[in-house]
């Protein structure tokens, strides 16, 4: 059984040929067929070519029914019924993450920057190896973020920026002090690298994931912000006060199921309510607590904006001005989207917090 090392996570054990738990499959098989052996709980270890297997991937996708839309609940079931089921198709791997399959690019530097070295035989979801892949991709070409005028490179497992308008609402909104200022769960440091942009002197980032701390790092010292912005691991906040302290949480109340999920999904709101109640002890007198938050909860009925008021007050923190941006995002412009009808609702606001 081959080792897989992500960064900052335990070793991932994966399948290493031959193996009872997979089937061999090859370029004859139908998406029919695979459809059936997926759901039966075995895996395929493809052999065949590899846009092959590219193209059967995409076809078992499509015969797995949508869910109804509008229901959310049944949207996140399904999303975790097709992930489970596209995750059983695998590729092998080489020692140096070399793909030997007809046709297979060359993955072994995408990989690499993932996994780490691989001296063992080993297999791969291809869903997942498509996902290191486009990350790379997207690490080498960078997001363009026109509130810094350049460009953010997110790492495999940090939350790309790919969403504009919590970015823009930071880069407009007026600051109560370019002294110092506190980026609670930076991610890719695209909001701290904004606040040194707008002339904040110095700012202090956190997150919990070793991925994201080395992603920010990375980002804010290509942009000349290394001496200004320090990146540290924190659990929300760092020691002491500052005049501004911002954070843009997962959105939706939730459980994550993988390394992305946590941008998005709040197991019980606690990031949320670990901010609100905490950001009173790590405010300067007179100092303000931006909250960047999507609404989309509340139009999925997860969350209500009394709930929201609530914990403010509860905190000791009441609402001192809030602006808000329509979603820009295309899922929430796409009618065939299963939640279309809420995300086309969906408002992201910056709340303005004061003790």
């Amino acid at each position: 059984m081959a080792q897989l090392v992500l960064p900052g996570e335990p070793p991932r054990r994966l399948f290493s040929p031959p193996t009872r738990h997979a089937v061999a499959a090859t370029d004859g098989l139908s998406a029919a067929a695979a459809l059936r052996t997926m759901q039966g709980g075995a895996a395929l270890l493809w052999h065949g070519d590899y846009p092959a297997a590219r193209r059967l991937l995409a076809a078992v996708s499509r015969r797995i029914p949508q869910p109804p839309p509008d229901d959310y609940p049944s949207y996140r079931a399904n999303r975790a019924h097709r992930a489970r089921l596209l995750s059983l198709l695998y590729v092998p791997l080489d020692p140096g993450h070399v793909i030997p399959l007809r046709r297979a690019p060359d993955v072994s530097a995408a990989c690499l920057q993932v996994y780490g070295p691989l001296r063992e035989p080993a297999a791969v979801p291809l869903r997942e190896l498509l996902g290191v892949i486009g990350a790379a991709e997207w690490r080498r070409r960078g997001i363009a973020v026109p509130a810094l005028g350049a460009r953010i490179h997110p790492h495999y497992g940090v939350f790309a920026p790919v969403r504009q308008e919590y970015v823009d609402l930071v880069a407009e909104a007026p600051l109560p002090s370019t002294e110092l200022a506190f980026d609670i769960g930076t991610g890719t440091g695209v909001l701290a690298a904004v606040l040194a942009h707008r002339g904040v002197r110095r700012v202090v980032a956190t997150d919990t994931s070793p991925r994201a701390i080395t992603c920010a790092a990375s980002n804010l010292a290509r942009l000349g912000f290394a001496d200004r912005v320090q990146v540290v691991e924190a659990d929300l906040f760092p020691r002491g006060r500052a005049p501004l302290v911002v954070a843009n949480p997962p959105w939706l109340p939730g459980r994550p199921r993988g390394p992305l999920d946590h941008a998005v999904y709040d197991p019980g709101s606690r990031m949320v309510r670990g901010f609100l109640d905490r950001a009173r002890r790590h405010l300067t007198p007179d100092g303000e607590a931006w909250l960047v938050l999507s609404d989309l909860a509340e139009h999925l009925g997860l969350r209500r904006r009394e709930e929201l008021l609530g914990w403010i007050a509860a905190a000791g923190l009441r609402v001192a001005d809030r602006t808000e941006t329509p979603a820009r995002h295309p899922r929430a412009l796409d009618p065939n989207d299963p939640l279309h009808r809420a995300r086309a609702k969906e408002v992201t606001s910056l709340w303005r917090l004061r003790a």
